[in-house]
């Protein structure tokens, strides 16, 4: 798979001249890929210019005409349902790709056990969350935060898991029941840091109540579904040696391919070994807190007191039930994270 074939899929709907930069950047940068547009519903002028783009691409392109707006979410299947490459990525029209950008998606794909691979997003359009995937220390990780605007996807993948769930919404809710769905399967989902796109604003379509009840919706059922995603405030004590914490950041980490956050407290010792073992880059969610070396325990309450504040819902764990702690007293101990996680 050193030179798969691959598609990219770009669901259009209006903004043509936006759209026009998009694909001229696509065939700038990514010119050995096959290029598959699907005008979902747009006016007249941008469907012109959409036929106008096509034309001359002959067999590198593949241009689908829907005569009404079907959804993001279906425009998307409909092109990936023509794809037959080894690897398809979606990019949508507010997007603009930029040099390198797939051959780092595509050398992340080339592990067996990943099967989705986000770039890292900037520009005025790039959500806060996508933020998070950034680390500049490691050329990819795994992730639980993915974006429609671009996102490669295995074919072998697919054709296990199928679809995107059209009945979902197109973004949040949807991505995470495909990414579980993924992971069901023993599909990984990464984000490299040497692929970067600029986003742009994004034109949306429909009302704000009607997109808020698909919201509504698509959460209760991805709920039903997989379950809730917590966040989960580890504290391992100051005495324990992060040396024998290997498999309990194995949980940690089946945690957040499940779509949990973890934070964890750790003290100045415990911090060093994480960053030397490399369990700093594991997953976009989980993050560390570094305890203070002077009065460490006074700084504990602190922390937890700020997190608590920032995050109400967030679960707080001790390594050991008998592990005294200030501000961890109603803590629950990691066996039952552990056991709530698998749902034992």
């Amino acid at each position: 798979m050193t030179n798969p074939p691959i598609d990219i899929i770009v669901p259009v709907w209006n903004s043509p001249f936006e759209t026009r930069a998009c694909l001229a950047a696509i065939l700038k940068h990514s010119p050995e890929a096959r290029l598959i547009i699907v005008d979902n519903g747009s006016s007249r002028d941008t469907e012109l210019m959409l036929e106008e783009f096509s034309e001359p691409l002959g067999e590198n392109g593949l241009f689908i005409k829907s005569e009404r707006n079907i959804g993001l979410v279906r425009a998307i299947n409909r092109g990936l349902s023509r794809s037959d490459g080894a690897l398809s990525v979606v990019v949508r029209p507010h997007v603009l790709v930029t040099h390198g950008w797939l051959e780092a998606l595509k050398d992340v794909a080339l592990d067996a056990q990943v099967g989705i691979v986000s770039p890292v997003f900037s520009g005025s359009g790039a959500s806060p969350l996508l933020a998070i995937n950034d680390r500049r220390d490691s050329s990819s990780i795994d992730t639980f935060t993915v974006s429609f605007s671009a996102l490669l996807l295995k074919a072998e993948m697919r054709m296990q898991i199928g679809y995107f769930d059209e009945g979902l919404d197109s973004g949040e809710w949807c991505l995470a029941d495909y990414i579980r769905r993924a992971w069901s399967k023993g599909y990984r989902s990464c984000v490299t840091s040497r692929s970067r796109v600029i986003c742009g604003r994004e034109d949306v379509f429909g009302s704000v109540e009607r997109r808020h009840s698909q919201t509504r919706i698509s959460r209760e059922r991805y709920l039903e579904q997989w379950g809730i995603s917590r966040h989960y405030c580890i504290y391992f004590g100051r005495d324990t040696d992060a040396g024998t914490l290997a498999d309990a950041m194995e949980t940690v980490l089946e945690g957040s391919r499940r779509g949990h956050r973890f934070t964890l407290l750790l003290h100045h010792r415990q911090d060093r070994e994480f960053h030397r073992c490399g369990w700093d880059c594991l997953h976009t969610g989980i993050d560390s807190v570094r305890l203070s070396m002077v009065m460490p325990q006074r700084d504990l309450v602190r922390r937890i007191g700020a997190l608590r504040e920032a995050a109400p819902e967030m679960v707080m764990v001790r390594w050991k039930d008998d592990m005294p702690a200030a501000g961890m007293e109603m803590a629950i101990t990691f066996a039952g994270m552990t056991a709530a996680i698998r749902g034992v």
